[in-house]
């Protein structure tokens, strides 16, 4: 049988130390138990910490766009012949796939990305995934490696996709890790604070919210951390970390696609109406839609919210956003045919 696939993401903050630079006793331990892990699973691995390997290189860093682009620049050969050493002891070779959003929204690009990971894959090569940052447009650029993770994981079908965090796991007011969350409705969401670590740019809020974006697609996460022995395993045994389950899905490669590749080139706000038609299965019609937010082009995907602000799916859009605009409570144009919308 084929193996599943699991993808595990790294953040800054759980393989640097203080000063930034990547703690060489973390990578030796995650390369001795991932290597066992590839001979149950196919592996992707996101990892942060470019940025913080190549800083030190720049004069007077300040942290600016533009000094981030050439830190990561220096910092991503270090930081991936450091996984090659761990991971050769395991005669493990590693690749270094640098991705940037037109990889996953492109549906041609995608098949192509996902072709390579096979051949990865067949080749006992484990891929070591993060942002192309030297090229990368701000304004499209992943949000962090949450997001990148977690169109990986959709986009391949993954069983399971281990987030790595500094704090454990996912904590209740008590800062106690809940064990298991069946689903993330509002008592979850009002235990999220909005701090982030130092180093990373993201925070729990956003693991929280791919997380409800790859649940409701059938794939299993895991938010832990990578203190004592054996960390990802006891994660996927559920002894460790919390386990957020996966909601039934029957959607096709496709859709799964569409929702892979959606997040942040723009939003769509839709009223009751329009809501319980999408519910339904219906088309999106521009007298359902009171909102349109970013420069979308037609052909593009974008988030589908609800009038409470929540993301309730993601649509190819037939207009772009001007066009939408335009047509708002003028007359029922087509904004998306059923076919190309995925309700979450």
């Amino acid at each position: 049988m084929q193996k599943p696939v699991l993808v595990i993401k790294l953040g800054s903050a759980v393989i640097t130390n203080s000063e930034g630079k990547i703690d060489e006793a973390i990578i030796k331990k995650l390369a001795e138990e991932i290597a066992g892990l590839c001979k149950i699973y196919r592996v992707v691995l996101v990892s942060s910490g470019a940025v913080g390997s190549g800083k030190s290189f720049i004069k007077n860093y300040k942290g600016t766009l533009i000094e981030r682009k050439a830190a990561a620049a220096v910092g991503n050969p270090i930081l991936i012949q450091l996984y090659h050493q761990y991971f050769s002891k395991y005669n493990i070779t590693v690749a270094q796939a640098l991705c940037e959003r037109h990889h996953f929204s492109n549906r041609s690009q995608f098949l192509q990305l996902k072709e390579t990971f096979l051949e990865f894959w067949n080749n006992e090569i484990l891929p070591v995934v993060n942002e192309n940052d030297l090229v990368s447009n701000v304004e499209l650029k992943f949000s962090d490696n949450d997001e990148l993770s977690t169109l990986i994981a959709i986009g391949f079908d993954a069983d399971t996709l281990i987030i790595c965090t500094s704090v454990g796991g996912f904590m209740n007011d008590e800062k106690n890790v809940i064990p298991v969350v069946e689903k993330i409705d509002n008592k979850i969401m009002s235990y999220v604070s909005s701090e982030k670590s130092s180093l990373g740019l993201g925070g729990m809020l956003s693991k929280l919210t791919f997380t409800k974006l790859a649940t409701s697609l059938g794939i299993r996460v895991i938010i832990s951390g990578l203190s004592g022995d054996d960390p990802l395993r006891k994660a996927l045994a559920g002894s460790k970390g919390t386990t957020f389950n996966a909601k039934k899905s029957d959607l096709k490669s496709r859709q799964k696609w569409l929702a892979s590749g959606s997040i942040t080139l723009g939003g769509i706000t839709v009223d009751k109406g329009a809501e319980k038609a999408l519910l339904d299965r219906k088309s999106l019609l521009t007298v359902g839609i009171s909102k349109v937010e970013g420069n979308f082009l037609a052909g593009e995907v974008v988030q589908l919210i609800n009038d409470e602000q929540q993301i309730i799916g993601v649509a190819k859009v037939r207009l772009d956003a001007s066009g939408i605009a335009d047509q708002i409570k003028k007359k029922n144009a087509l904004a998306a045919h059923s076919d190309d919308i995925v309700i979450f």
